[in-house]
Formats: C-alpha cells, structure tokens, sequence
C-alpha cells in the first residue's frame, strides 16, 4: 500500500466529522449535513410520524430514515441520498433490474443481451434461454441490493445450475435475470440533472504482493488501510469460502507469498460493501460514457438523479464499448466522498444545489467545521421517545473557536452547567469536559469573536464555591459540534453517562456476538469446502517448511 492510495477528501467531510454515520447512513448524513450548513431547517422522522407516511414516493414501508430540508418557501423530502423530485417510476424501475433493461433498450441505451424469469420460470426454462445466449453468463436476483446473489462469469453448464440453485434456492430469490458476462471495468456514475457529477471505477477486492507477506498477511494489511477511511472502515476484506476458492483456482493459497507488485484479485465482485476499492476517474473518463449515463436516467420520466453503473471495454471502438448494467435511484455515495484513490467529488453540494438552487454558492460549507451528532440525533427517534427531531440551527459565517483549559477546584457539575448557560446565552457552541483531578477542557465556537472572549471573561466568575486556578487558551480548528455538551468524563456519579455506556457496552457485546457467528459460519464453510481439502497437504507441507 503506497501513498496514491489514500484518496484527496473534503475538507469539509473528514472522518471525525462521520465518524458516526456508518454504511448507509453515510449517504443521508452527508446531503442533511450539507444543506443544514446552508441555513435550511432539518428534521428528522420516525416511520410512525406523519410526514413519513404521507410520504408515498418513498414507498407504503419504506426502510431507512426519513429526513427533511426547509426554506423559507419550500420543503422537500429525502431517504438517504433520494430526494421527493425523483418520481414512482424511477423508483420502481431501477429497483427491478429486468424492467431497467427493457426500457433502457427501448430508448437505445446499450445493456448487455439478457432475459427476465419471473418466480414462476421453471429452471429448465432458464437453462434452455442460457444456451441460445451462450457463455459467459451472470445469473443475479431481479431486486437485490448492495451485490447480493450476484453470479458472474459463468462458463459451464455445471456452474449455470450451481448459480442458479443458488441465487433461486439458497438464497431465496426466485426472480432471476440472465444476461451476458461483459468483460470490461465496472464503473459507478452518479449524475445529477443533465451533469455527471462523479465516477470511480469500482475495482474487486484485491492485495498486491510484496515478497514478504503471505496472502492472509497481506488481507490483514489492506484492511489496516481501509479503516483508515471513512467509509471503507465499514465494508473490510472478510475472509469466507468465495475468497479461499478464487485464490485457489489462480494457484495460491492463504500462506503464499506473492511476487512484489503482484495484483491478486480476491473476488469477482465489485462492490465496495464486499471490500472492492474505489477510485476516482471523473476527470479522465470519455465523455461518451457520461453521456451514456446522463441518457439512461433520461430514459425514465422523473429519474433526476441517481447512480448508473457501467462497464467499459476499452479494447473496443467506443460506440459498442460501454453497456449499462444497473440504475439505482437511491445510490449509495460513498465511494465518491471517500475514493482510495483519486479525489473526492462533492454529490451532497450537487444534490441541495438540484433542490434549493437559491442557497447555491450563498454559504461556503466547504470550510465549514460545525456538524451535529447523528447518534444524539436520531436516538430519541429510535427509543421511540419522538416522532421527528429538529436539529438545532448551524451557525451561518466565519466560525471562530478557542479551548480553554482550566485548572483548580472546578469539577464539579454544578459549575459546568453553568458554563453551559453561559455559552447558550451567547449563542456559542462547544463543551466542557472534566480531564483529571483539578482540570477541566472547555471548547467554544461561535461567529462572534467578542462573544468568545466574553465567555472568557466569565470562566471565573461562577458564584457559588468553584475556585479557577488557572485559565490557558489556545486555538483550537478540530469540527465541533452544534449545542454545547457536558462530558463529566471519569465522573461516574453521572447516571445518564453511566445508562449510556451500559447500552453502548450491550450493543458492542451483541455486534462481537454477530461477528463471532458470522466467523465460526464462515470457517465451517472453508473447512467444509473442496478446495480446503484439497489445499490441506500443500498447507501442511507449507508449515512444516516454515517451522525447519
């Protein structure tokens, strides 16, 4: 791993400020983020609220979090990064991959050849349409998400029932569409109105050797790497069945130490969910292929903006080199904002520009520090204490923050909330946090610079028994979040904070409960799978040689 790797990111989305908006609460974090800093008011709704069923563009149930973006004038509504503009019928056909393909053939869009199967079809029905396509094929579910069931590159007749079996069977999705395996590299479009706003070429789960390190090793390594990025951290290399049986098929095994500069792919997949990498190539893709994007949201009446994802053969001419596999109206954006490598592209600033154009270039968010914590947000909402949450207005201009670290007799909670008023009553924002014996951090952020050096003024003053010490100041340019919060820190006569590790501590005891699972189900699958096996002397010999 090299330094190219590491992404060029926003300087306005850095991963302390997402640190908690995983997976696909990333996509909707990042577009409420974004129009919050613009002065929009944002809300947020539980499924019981009234807003969110009235909302019927989204679905009689649909799943995830609703949230809202208001003017002065105006409303829309947003499920992660889809918003209220993109009709019924966007929705609806790019969630079923079959219709996407007739319609797109229709308006001349290239897809690649290929057949919807309704629950109905027969095997032997879809098997006797494979032979007159011809190999190679990929069987996938007509409205799986995120890669799931997705069979590429089939060759024999014995990997076509095998497929099958286990997209319809194993998997139970008994709506299928078989179309034609298009070599080529795979690429996600995201485009925005008649503007292609971001692509990154999404490359399959992948190490590169070094002449050291064994594969497992090197697995290891990537995923160091990718939990360095904010999106990425949520979707590392897991070792399973499919990883053991790809590397065994290209002669390794998981104790081989590949050649220095040795590309192994590790999946046939792409997705970034299942450890594929992103990297970024909006400046230096044809403008043929974003044009092919730009006509297959076209072709569907009311898709405004979505993602398009194409595969590209560069070896051929450019008229027959590209072919549209899949729309997706609710797109995850990841990828974009945080590539590994190439630079980030700003889709959230895109979205709010389509929807709020009068708040276009109006506040400059992209040297904003201020954000709000997504958990403290949306938990009332999930404890089912609230139908929908409003979050606090961002501050709008220059944001000037200051720490100040205190010492003395200033621990206890009777002072920070005071502190607390203080800062509230000059409209800053921040926290106060106890660090050890006799000292205490206080972070300050606001748009009026006298405001904070009034509350400086103030540090000291408490009336009633906290003594200061001593008040040091410094610059402080790390995010900081909107509202001002008390931190007692190793306090534990805190009831709440102690109530919030324990549920913290519950949720970490059953996420490791579902890992353990997850890998004992996994290393069953390896044991009992036929390349293990037959892979056992070779790794046997491999020890013995390593322990001589």
């Amino acid at each position: 791993m090299n330094e190219k790797e590491h992404g060029i990111s926003l300087p306005h989305l850095t991963g302390d400020i997402v640190k908690n908006a995983r997976k696909t609460r990333l996509d909707a974090f990042a577009v409420a983020l974004e129009g919050w800093r613009r002065g929009l008011k944002l809300k947020w709704y539980t499924k019981d609220s009234e807003h969110y069923q009235d909302m019927i563009i989204f679905g009689v149930n649909p799943p995830g979090r609703l949230f809202s973006l208001s003017s002065e004038t105006k409303t829309h509504y947003f499920f992660r990064t889809r918003g209220d503009l993109v009709s019924n019928e966007a929705v609806e056909v790019g969630s079923e991959k079959d219709d996407t393909k007739i319609v797109l053939e229709k308006a001349g869009v290239p897809v690649p050849k290929g057949k919807g199967f309704d629950p109905e079809a027969t095997n032997e029905e879809i098997i006797a349409y494979c032979k007159s396509l011809g190999y190679p094929l990929v069987v996938k579910p007509t409205n799986a998400s995120l890669g799931n069931g997705v069979v590429t590159n089939i060759r024999t007749d014995e990997e076509l029932l095998k497929a099958i079996h286990y997209v319809r069977i194993e998997l139970d999705y008994p709506e299928v569409i078989v179309e034609q395996f298009v070599v080529g590299k795979e690429y996600r479009f995201y485009v925005v109105g008649d503007e292609v706003i971001a692509v990154y070429n999404r490359i399959p789960a992948n190490i590169v050797g070094d002449g050291e390190h064994t594969i497992e090793e090197l697995i290891d390594l990537k995923n160091h790497w990718r939990k360095k990025n904010a999106r990425l951290n949520s979707c590392l290399i897991h070792m399973d069945s499919e990883i053991l049986d790809f590397i065994t098929e290209a002669g390794y095994t998981l104790e081989s130490i590949p050649e220095k500069d040795k590309l192994i792919y590790l999946r046939e997949k792409t997705n970034v969910s299942s450890g594929g990498d992103p990297v970024d190539v909006t400046d230096t893709i044809a403008d043929e292929y974003k044009q092919i994007a730009i006509d297959a949201l076209k072709a569907i009446p009311g898709f405004i903006h979505g993602g398009v994802d194409i595969i590209v053969n560069e070896g051929k001419d450019i008229e027959e080199a590209a072919v549209v596999l899949e729309l997706n109206p609710t797109a995850q954006i990841g990828g974009a904002l945080y590539p590994l490598e190439g630079k980030a592209r700003d889709i959230p600033k895109a979205i709010v520009d389509y929807y709020f154009p009068e708040t276009k270039d109006k506040v400059d968010t992209t040297t904003s520090r201020v954000y709000f914590d997504l958990i403290n947000i949306l938990e009332p909402l999930e404890n089912r204490t609230a139908l929908e949450v409003e979050v606090s207005p961002a501050p709008i201009g220059k944001l000037y923050t200051r720490k100040f670290i205190v010492s003395g007799n200033v621990t206890r909670s009777n002072y920070h909330i005071w502190l607390k008023r203080q800062a509230l009553e000059l409209n800053l924002i921040g926290y106060v946090k106890s660090m050890v014996f006799d000292e205490i951090e206080i972070i300050v952020a606001g748009t009026d610079k006298e405001k904070i050096q009034e509350f400086k003024q103030l540090i000291d003053k408490y009336p009633q028994g906290s003594k200061v010490a001593k008040v040091r100041e410094e610059i402080y340019e790390e995010p900081v979040t909107v509202g001002f919060e008390i931190s007692e820190g190793y306090n534990t006569s805190n009831i709440k904070s102690v109530q919030h590790a324990i549920r913290k501590m519950d949720k970490d005891l059953q996420r490791m409960m579902k890992q353990k699972n997850r890998i004992e189900k996994d290393n069953k699958h390896i044991v009992n799978s036929s390349s293990w096996k037959i892979t056992t002397p070779l790794r046997k010999l491999g020890s013995a040689l390593k322990n001589r």
